[in-house]
């Protein structure tokens, strides 16, 4: 994969979690700003997501851990635990803002 297209997966994603969010009755404030998306909680956490270029990864912080999810088989897989993109960040928002929402 080439940057380019590395960026224009990574955008499209975002925006997809963007467009999620405010189709979903919850509380959850976001800002994405230079592709760090990042999402504000009710407890006054966030959970950051952004791109690393170099390594064509997503990476994802959250209040419990960090992430690195890479592209594999058109799915974005975290490359130490194997879980999907959008299982941790469906989990870290109920853990963390105490939403239901899936991504």
């Amino acid at each position: 994969m080439t940057d380019s297209e590395f960026h224009q997966q990574v955008d499209e994603l975002l925006i997809s979690f963007e467009e999620i969010i405010d189709d979903s009755d919850v509380e959850l404030d976001y800002e994405n700003s230079n592709s760090i998306l990042t999402l504000y909680c009710r407890d006054g956490s966030q959970i950051i997501l952004n791109k690393q270029t170099p390594l064509h990864q997503i990476w994802v912080a959250t209040k419990a851990n960090g992430h690195h999810f890479e592209l594999i088989n058109a799915v974005w897989v975290d490359n130490r635990t194997q879980q999907v993109l959008s299982a941790v960040l469906t989990e870290a928002v109920k853990n963390q803002g105490g939403e239901n929402v899936s991504f």
